[in-house]
């Protein structure tokens, strides 16, 4: 294990404060320290070198446990008589309690120490990404909450391991969100590899939650087994359980209380991997942050804020986007979750999608198009934040553009003239296209230089800064008796500012909030069970039921999880535009 030891030396002229305004005492940096380049002639030459070391035992560290875990995980699925359940969930205990004494030691001591926290990065934990860990957070405490009563109810053939491993897990989900809204931007300056392995742990540990997650179909084959058992009873047929046939013996008993266990838990399931997907996204920035020093350089001057105005047809078509969404959507789920769905309601699910997603394209490569034309400078300062943007984004699109090519492979094997099969076939091939280009529009978007005002021109400023100066003097004289006229002032004011933006960045903020509303609605349907890739049958018969539902359960997360991380993105080039 590296050694963690730091010291106070003069810096380097070029290390500044976090404030040009208040410049630090620069007497107060630690410098890293490791004892293989203890004999480095200069200091920043040894900080260099040791931050490496760090990180890379770190990395081991998060690597070992991550190849522990999943040897569990793959061994219980292949031989589940040697390896259980509840052995990895008591793996998984011993993993989260070690997380919590480092978040606990990390809030209580690190933190606080002298000059722990000398630097905070602004691109770090923005208001959405801690919000999404708040509400998958809250959702997947409900889910736990659901699964202690489910298996309370069922205690007769459930093991109490599933009972302590949820309740460990609420423990963990509030300690580890409180944790992640209050420090995701600190650039921790003391304990540098003892910090490193801790984010490192707990990184590994998420990402074993998320594994276990999407292969963890034991409540669902109960539900399956169960709606055989009713199958059978209805053609009349005699069923016989073995008394060794765990699976199918536990099954809810007819009582109101354990089918809202059950449903709740099946509902909130996708929650649960969205929240462990993006605290995984958070922790990797701050363990990128360790020990990092920003000068004022990297502080950007102009700090865009998020403001409607200048945008009309974009949000006005997103919203239409949504309303006609939920509809199909509500629609779907009365019909597809009956006992026989009815084919009609595949034809309109596939449909609306085929109509959305070239929409969603074609404003992505016009984006694209207009983000060529400008003569905007590449943001090319180092953000570890918006480098695991773009990873994330490439990496979750992988889910759905993977259950689009085994759709296609199937359709194309089996019978594509038929009308269900080739609305599905032209679903999976629009899909893929609508993933890449919107990545395209995003990523190009994120490595843009912020709208400068400066670039105007002086009358131009001028003109704009008076106008605007009226508009707040306006402002202040609201009076509730005038609210008919205020309203009016509004919308002109609305208006007149969107006549002022120039026709590229007025375009792509249109764009933008569009295709902001779009994922929006995508990501709605299937968290909230829209999900005709497992329902429409087709691909189940074709792959069978345990092979396709690997495949949708790694495949469907990450399709949510890019939707929710596409919105941020978006948001993102909204401002910047």
């Amino acid at each position: 294990m590296p050694g963690n030891k730091a010291s106070k030396q003069k810096p380097c002229h070029h290390c500044k404060s976090r404030s040009a305004s208040a410049p630090l005492d620069t007497s107060t940096i630690h410098y890293e320290k490791f004892w293989l380049y203890r004999h480095c002639s200069s200091v920043q030459q040894r900080d260099r070198q040791a931050q490496k070391a760090g990180q890379l035992f770190s990395g081991l560290l998060a690597m070992n446990v991550v190849f522990l875990g999943s040897a569990f995980i793959s061994s219980m699925i292949f031989n589940h008589v040697a390896i259980t359940l509840a052995d990895v969930w008591i793996l998984l205990s011993i993993l989260k309690v070690l997380c919590l004494c480092w978040i606990t030691y990390y809030l209580l001591g690190t933190s606080r120490q002298p000059h722990a926290v000398l630097y905070r990065d602004s691109h770090a934990g923005p208001i959405w990404i801690r919000g999404s860990v708040l509400l998958f957070g809250t959702f997947s405490i409900l889910l736990n909450v659901f699964l202690i009563g489910y298996s309370a109810i069922l205690i007769q053939c459930k093991s109490r391991v599933e009972i302590v491993f949820p309740s460990i897990e609420i423990l963990f989900i509030l300690t580890q969100a409180f944790f992640l809204w209050h420090h995701s931007k600190d650039c921790i300056q003391v304990q540098h590899n003892f910090t490193r392995c801790g984010l490192m742990l707990t990184i590994a540990t998420n990402f074993l939650l998320w594994l276990l997650a999407v292969t963890n179909d034991t409540i669902h084959m109960e539900v399956e087994s169960q709606l055989r058992e009713v199958e059978q009873r209805f053609e009349g047929k005699a069923l016989f359980l073995h008394p060794c046939n765990k699976t199918v013996s536990c099954t809810c008993p007819n009582t109101t209380i354990c089918k809202v266990f059950q449903k709740g838990y099946i509902l909130l399931y996708p929650f649960n991997t969205e929240y462990c997907l993006v605290c995984c996204s958070v922790l990797y920035v701050m363990w990128k942050n360790v020990g990092r020093r920003i000068n004022h350089h990297h502080i950007p001057h102009i700090k865009p804020k998020f403001k409607l105005q200048g945008v009309v047809f974009g949000p006005l078509l997103g919203i239409i986007a949504v309303i006609i969404g939920i509809c199909v959507f509500m629609l779907y789920q009365i019909q597809a979750t009956g006992s026989a769905p009815n084919r009609q309601v595949f034809v309109m699910y596939y449909s609306y999608y085929i109509v959305l997603l070239p929409l969603m394209s074609l404003g992505a490569v016009i984006g694209t198009i207009i983000h060529a034309l400008e003569k905007k400078e590449l943001d090319t300062l180092k953000n570890p934040t918006r480098s695991l943007d773009v990873i994330l984004l490439m990496g979750a699109a992988l889910g759905q553009i993977g259950m689009s090519y085994f759709s296609i492979v199937a359709i194309v094997a089996t019978d594509p003239r038929d009308l269900l099969n080739s609305l599905i076939l032209s679903h999976s091939v629009l899909l893929i296209f609508q993933n890449i280009t919107q990545n395209v529009f995003i990523i190009d978007g994120l490595h843009r230089q912020p709208f400068d005002h400066t670039d105007m021109s002086p009358g131009k400023e001028e003109e704009m800064k008076e106008e605007q100066n009226q508009e707040d003097y306006d402002q202040r004289r609201v009076n509730m008796l005038e609210l008919g006229q205020e309203i009016r002032k509004v919308s002109m004011s609305y208006i007149h500012s969107y006549s002022h933006l120039s026709w590229k960045r007025r375009a792509l903020r249109e764009i933008s909030s569009f295709l902001v509303l779009c994922n929006i609605i995508l990501w709605i349907m299937p968290t909230f069970g829209a999900h005709p890739v497992f329902e429409n049958g087709l691909e189940k018969s074709f792959y069978g039921y345990s092979t396709w539902f690997a495949i949708v359960n790694f495949g469907l997360p990450l399709g949510v999880f890019y939707r929710m991380h596409s919105v941020g993105g978006l948001l993102e080039v909204y401002v910047t535009a």
